[in-house]
């Protein structure tokens, strides 16, 4: 057990306004101490989201201590990537002698064996509904950010997400199919401003050495999502996408402020007439039209003979 104010609680956790006052942990306790990301979707995942997560995890984990909730699907996905070139953390919401869902039990023990477990419930919990949200705050709070792979839009991963914009820790989404539902909620954290993640080296080129609210990703994000009022809303100038009018204008603009070399995605959103969520929408359609590039550091291009 870790109790607060000791020397091996995580320190990112301890920023929490609600930290745990007490850990329970089955394996090396000092690995929470350790650079993290947290990798979280749907449970209900397709076997490309979920050959997707693990294939992010096992690139991450060479560098990264890699954080998941032990949950079905991505979560499961994610572990099992990160064991195979590192280690990883499973936040659980029951206690440890409580294997949740329990044909996950041979992966809690591998990853105790190698990684940590980690809890509040007391032991002998069984997790319920009202836990998990408790259990996501722990996902966010011990990683630097938090990568989101196929997640509906009230999917319990946009909660993590949420949980994580509040404690300032840098958002990634990796994008899917818009004929998917379960790729809706990834999306839509993009259009919102989190970081378009395809490999893992997007997330390394925008992971900070310690959370920072200036830094998160430096645009409103879910101003207009499934959890209004967590961010301020757009300057009075500035415009949301309501026709088509406004959108081939949106586009236009948007076009007219982009070159072959590297510009700020901040610079776009300041320049623009419309709001920041209505930009980064912008800006994902024209990369998947393939259209534009994104670049480390936030930063768009046009790709040189794309013809508008």
């Amino acid at each position: 057990m870790i109790f607060a104010g000791e020397a091996g609680y995580p320190p990112l956790l301890a920023m929490l306004d609600d930290a745990p006052a007490i850990l329970s942990v089955l394996g090396d306790r000092w690995l929470l101490l350790d650079r993290a990301v947290a990798l979280v979707g749907g449970r209900n995942a397709s076997a490309n989201g979920q050959r997707m997560a693990e294939t992010l995890a096992a690139e991450l984990a060479h560098s990264l201590l890699i954080v998941s909730g032990l949950a079905r699907g991505i979560d499961a996905a994610a572990h099992t990537g990160a064991l195979q070139t590192g280690r990883t953390v499973a936040a659980v919401a029951g206690g440890l002698d409580v294997s949740y869902p329990p044909e996950h039990a041979d992966l809690q023990r591998r990853i105790a064996e190698t990684g940590v477990v980690v809890t509040e419930a007391p032991l002998g919990t069984t997790p319920q509904a009202r836990h998990f949200p408790r259990r996501n705050r722990i996902i966010a709070g011990l990683a630097l950010g938090v990568v989101v792979v196929e997640a509906a839009l009230r999917s319990g991963s946009l909660i993590t997400a949420r949980l994580a914009q509040e404690a300032g820790r840098e958002l990634f989404a990796v994008p899917g199919s818009p004929l998917d539902p379960r790729s809706r909620g990834a999306n839509d954290l993009i259009r919102q401003g989190a970081h378009l993640t395809e490999t893992a080296q997007d997330v390394l080129d925008n992971l900070p050495d310690h959370p920072s609210r200036e830094g998160l990703a430096r645009v409103p994000l879910f101003a207009r999502g499934p959890s209004p009022g967590l961010a301020e809303p757009a300057p009075d100038w500035q415009e949301p996408i309501e026709t088509a009018e406004d959108l081939v204008k949106a586009h236009r603009q948007v076009i007219d402020l982009l070159g072959t070399s590297p510009t700020a995605v901040d610079d776009v959103v300041r320049r623009c007439q419309f709001s920041a969520a209505a930009v980064m929408a912008v800006l994902l359609e024209l990369e998947l039209a393939g259209r534009i590039e994104t670049l480390p550091g936030s930063r768009v291009a046009l790709l040189p003979g794309t013809a508008f």
